[in-house]
């Protein structure tokens, strides 16, 4: 071979070396895309508002503000599900197969949720579940693409029977009738015989009930006769204000029932003025957990909207840790890469340390038992800390 064949061969040899490394370098490049349904519309708006602050916020706080991982940017689609079942189904699936998204996280409605599952199924993509709480999600209508970093309604009810029932004390609960309630009343039921109290039933009502005379007169019918300590667990989403209602009543001085509930987003904290020293758990509120991340949200969020963050900002930035951790455990965004490294995983959230579980992609986390507090410096009943209820004291069942 020729001087001058050779240094022809070397230079197209060189130039499709740089092809390949820069054909290479692209596709190492290429956009990670992650699609986020949420409430941004209607009765739960405010709750899908929150989570898309805290995710947004929490992307930024892990990757330091690059909106990159494994050098890949970070794109994110927001679609409105509008707290319907059908939308929800409809704007996952043009994601997933429209858009083309590594994953998907959301929604805020436990309907909207259980009707999403089969969806990720289909597409064979994982859908991150945050903030809906019930316990079918992870339970009797899990499949393997479902991961969850919402607390589920086990953690909500276990943790308030810790916080409320003892040995002999005797339990009703009130709540809505459909996904949220029942399994928030079924939860709580469990957490009264794990504390050794004896359970009454649950007073299941339409989610628009306004008028609690008549559930009220039903529960004071069930705790007749017996006689020593009684609880009414109250579940509730959305407006009706039952435990106002009813606390109104004066059940504890009349009836000696004591009428409760668990934690809540801050404008519904202002119902709490009128409670003062009522007992629950709650799963966040801004100034309880001490650590970096959380202190980073509080201190940034203060800083861009005047507030401080609530429950669902939390919650979005949970979500936001589990993608980014993954993807790095993972070195991927490829689906199966993906269930391999959460399986198990623990992650860092404003609430601490929480681990999808691996037998159902559930997150386990921390609750905390709150004493409700008036203080001058605040326009809500401000839950303060009696103690945390460590994930491993609810003994959170397995359901699928």
């Amino acid at each position: 071979m020729s001087s001058k064949s050779i240094k022809t061969l070397i230079a197209q040899v060189t130039v499709g070396i740089c092809f390949l490394a820069i054909s290479s370098g692209s596709a190492l490049a290429k956009d990670i895309k992650v699609g986020l349904i949420s409430s941004l519309s209607g009765p739960l708006a405010v709750y899908g508002g929150q989570t898309v602050t805290g995710f947004e916020m929490g992307l930024e706080y892990l990757t330091n503000g690059s909106m990159k991982v494994l050098g890949r940017k970070i794109v994110v689609l927001k679609r409105d599900t509008q707290t319907k079942p059908a939308t929800g189904k409809q704007v996952l699936t043009s994601l997933y197969q429209d858009d083309k998204v590594d994953l998907v996280v959301g929604p805020v409605s436990s309907g909207v949720a259980t009707a999403c599952l089969p969806v990720a199924k289909q597409f064979k993509k994982i859908l991150i579940v945050e903030p809906a709480v019930a316990a079918n999600i992870t339970g009797k209508d899990y499949n393997r693409y479902i991961f969850k970093t919402s607390r589920n309604s086990y953690h909500d009810g276990i943790s308030n029977a810790i916080a409320r029932v003892k040995k002999g004390t005797y339990a009703i609960a009130l709540a809505q009738n459909y996904a949220f309630g029942k399994a928030g009343a079924e939860a709580f039921k469990l957490g009264v015989e794990q504390a050794g109290g004896i359970y009454l039933g649950s007073e299941l009502l339409p989610i628009g009930t306004k008028d609690f005379s008549a559930p009220y007169r039903r529960i004071v019918k069930k705790f007749k006769k017996y006689k020593g300590d009684k609880v009414a667990f109250v579940i509730w989403a959305g407006g009706g204000d039952p435990l106002g209602k009813i606390r109104k009543m004066k059940p504890m001085k009349r009836e000696g029932i004591d009428f409760f509930t668990g934690g809540n987003i801050m404008i519904a904290l202002k119902a709490y003025k009128r409670w003062e020293n009522m007992e629950g758990s709650t799963y966040y509120y801004y100034n309880i957990p001490k650590n970096p991340m959380n202190d980073w949200l509080v201190k940034e969020h203060m800083k861009r909207f005047n507030i401080p963050p609530d429950f669902f900002t939390a919650g979005g930035m949970a979500a936001a840790s589990a993608v980014v951790t993954a993807i790095r455990n993972a070195g991927s965004s490829d689906t199966e890469a993906l269930i391999s490294a959460m399986e198990g995983m623990r992650f860092y959230t404003p609430k601490g340390v929480m681990q999808f579980r691996k037998e159902d992609h559930q997150a386990l986390q921390d609750m905390y038992h709150f004493i409700s507090k008036n203080l001058p410096s605040a326009d809500h009943g401000v839950p303060v800390l009696k103690r945390v209820i460590r994930a491993e004291e609810m003994n959170i069942p397995i359901d699928n």
